[in-house]
């Protein structure tokens, strides 16, 4: 291996060290706990070492963001391949969305509410994202309807499951009713 392998190799290794530190750090503590500093001291290498991989703690989110939406877009597949039919489809889909959620607050957070600097629903939007996107759209584009786009559908679907994910966490809705509010969900909105 040369020396540049070998340097690309640590550069990589400690890049992921920072966003596993951010994330593990975001859940335990809350994001407001993600500092430079405390990221710095927590993986052991000076603030300027920090800062030669990210600019800040908006890039900081904003990988965790990205990592996140990754392992959203697997679970959600995961759950929906297991699936026998459209309606099973869109229920597992929208109980891995919203487990997600609950089991990974910070990181759903760093996707969907915080500032990573990343760009939604554009052209330069990055893969993970529009992978996310699409792993929604796989099961309930089927599921749109007569003359409804599929993607305009997935958009309503996703902002419902966003809202029972917002709500719920601010205690705005009871957590023991997510499974009614789950298929009064999929059985009105969804053409099955």
């Amino acid at each position: 291996m040369s020396v540049q392998e070998r340097k690309q190799r640590q550069r990589t290794e400690r890049e992921r060290l920072i966003v596993a530190t951010a994330r593990e750090l975001a859940e335990a503590q809350g994001w407001d706990a993600v500092t430079t500093r405390r990221l710095a001291e927590r993986i052991e290498y000076s603030q300027p070492v920090l800062y030669s991989h990210f600019r800040g703690k908006r890039e900081i989110i904003g990988a965790v963001a990205l990592e996140g939406a990754t392992e959203m877009a697997l679970a959600v597949r995961a759950a929906t391949s297991a699936a026998d039919g459209p309606r099973a489809r869109v229920t597992a889909l929208a109980r891995a969305y919203l487990d997600f959620a609950e089991r990974n607050p910070a990181v759903y957070d760093a996707i969907f509410q915080l500032d990573g600097g990343l760009a939604y629903a554009r052209e330069d939007t990055p893969e993970p994202l529009k992978d996310a996107f699409a792993a929604l759209l796989e099961s309930l584009g089927e599921v749109a309807g007569d003359g409804v786009h599929p993607g305009l559908f997935t958009e309503v679907f996703w902002a419902a499951l966003h809202g029972l994910v917002t709500l719920t966490r601010a205690g705005r809705l009871p957590p023991e009713d997510t499974g009614a509010r789950v298929e009064l969900l999929v059985n009105r909105l969804a053409v099955l």
